[in-house]
């Protein structure tokens, strides 16, 4: 199996070998689209707050959940192992550079989220009992046409196994894998109780998922960004340094050292730019999926809410998670002649960065953020892979789609942790593809209705 995988990730990530095609389509669409839009990424973040804050909200508005609802739910997708163990593997392959190019690919994926969310919003179809399906697979039929159908359903049969494989395999592994490091407690076990979890949340559909997901979401941000930030004051004097060490192999490697495998420019962009999409899903066509269902009449008001996800995953959480792993030397550790990587890589930066407070307890807060940012993220993917496979086939797949889901999430407790992120991201770049076409080929509209937009007042709603 991993020979078949990696066969497969040498084509969507490493060829041609100067630079790998997706690396330049994804890097590239998100500069394209931020000079189309205007930068608007970092012009009307302000006006993003407000929406998110809720002063626009109309109840009346079609749609299943408000604002809010909608990001959290994105960023409950978002903000999971990718932040966690995501950071670890990247600097673990890369070096400590990667995590410049994870910021870059963070910076450009804001207008991506924006553009591909604007365009949800534009395109979605309201069913009669009044919920909402979008995403990539309705705006490339209807945006570009119906000659255009093959690539939609590419893209949704592509969202289906990236369902699997991104956000449910690699999650449910990594629960597994960290309880085990940390408790000793058998795969299966765990395996068994998330699967469980999982089925129990997913059978209420979009609005239960908005639910637990706006409670979730920021709770567990909160606990593992608190964590890692007392970190950084404990070794406020590293921090520069730190900052400087990845400005400097971001570009020119460093040879082999402890935990870090040794890397070349090639390697370090890749891995940076692979966890970066991993971890903000800019560009893949996930998140509008999520948007798509937010109680608005005003698509670029979800837009700008959307291109706030980035900043808080990518730019922000990752960032702290990245500094802790070069600031506690975690990245140079081996044990037994293995070097650390994944989740336990960053649990011995917080055990180690937390001493002086917390004794040799500080790894328990990345256990447990794994727990919660894993549910979550199997959660809203799950959604994402309902409304593609009731796009394919109709809802008469979407209850045997859920329980095959949960089936696939025990399982992935069971494989090995090459296996597992291999299929992840080759079911993740299978999926971008379709969408950044689309996305190239409709930001003028964009463009056009967020003239008109933003030539509006916009009066807060209760206040009317």
């Amino acid at each position: 199996m991993k020979g078949i995988i990696d066969s497969i990730n040498s084509y969507i990530w490493n060829w041609p070998e100067v630079m790998p095609a997706l690396i330049v389509l994804l890097v590239g669409t998100g500069l394209i689209t931020t000079i189309r839009v205007g930068f608007i990424q970092f012009r009307k973040v302000k006006h993003g707050i407000n929406v998110i804050r809720g002063i626009y909200d109309n109840p009346q508005d079609e749609g299943d959940i408000n604002h809010f609802q909608a990001l959290s739910a994105a960023l409950s997708a978002t903000v999971g192992i990718g932040n966690i163990a995501g950071v670890a593997t990247a600097i673990h392959y890369g070096g400590p550079g990667a995590l410049f190019w994870m910021w870059v690919t963070g910076l450009f994926g804001t207008s991506l989220k924006y553009v591909e969310c604007t365009l949800s919003m534009m395109h979605r179809d309201i069913h009669p009992d009044g919920s909402a399906a979008g995403g990539p697979m309705y705006y490339i039929i209807k945006g570009l046409g119906n000659n255009w159908k093959p690539l939609a359903v590419i893209f949704a049969a592509s969202a289906v196994i990236c369902s699997f494989g991104t956000g449910n395999a690699v999650q449910a592994f990594t629960v597994a894998d960290q309880f085990n490091s940390e408790w000793g407690i058998p795969n299966w076990i765990m395996g068994l109780i998330v699967s469980s979890v999982i089925f129990m949340v997913i059978v209420g559909g979009i609005k239960r998922i908005g639910h637990v997901a706006s409670r979730l979401a920021p709770a567990m941000a909160t606990i593992y960004v608190l964590g890692g930030i007392t970190i950084l004051l404990l070794n406020y004097e590293k921090i520069l340094p730190s900052f400087a060490l990845i400005f400097e192999q971001a570009f020119t490697p460093a040879a082999e050292l402890g935990g870090f495998a040794g890397s070349t420019f090639l390697m370090t962009l890749v891995w940076g730019v692979k966890r970066g999409l991993f971890s903000n899903e800019a560009g893949q066509g996930s998140a509008p999926i999520a948007h798509a269902a937010a109680k608005t009449k005003y698509p670029i008001r979800e837009g700008v809410v959307a291109m706030l996800g980035p900043y808080i995953d990518t730019i922000t959480i990752c960032t702290i998670t990245g500094l802790s792993i070069i600031i506690t030397g975690a990245y140079t550790v081996t044990i037994d002649g293995q070097a650390l990587n994944g989740s336990p890589m960053t649990a011995y930066a917080f055990k180690v960065g937390l001493e002086p407070i917390l004794g040799p307890y500080g790894n328990h807060i990345v256990t447990v953020a794994v727990f919660l940012f894993a549910i979550s993220t199997m959660i809203s993917w799950s959604y994402y892979g309902d409304r593609s496979i009731q796009f394919l086939i109709g809802n008469k797949a979407i209850l045997p789609y859920k329980i095959v889901y949960c089936i696939v999430n025990f399982l992935a407790s069971l494989f090995a942790l090459e296996v597992v992120w291999g299929f992840g991201d080759a079911a993740l770049g299978i999926m971008t593809i379709p969408n950044l076409i689309a996305i190239l080929a409709l930001t003028r509209i964009v463009k056009k209705r967020q003239d008109e937009y933003f030539a509006e007042e916009h009066v807060p709603y209760k206040i009317r």
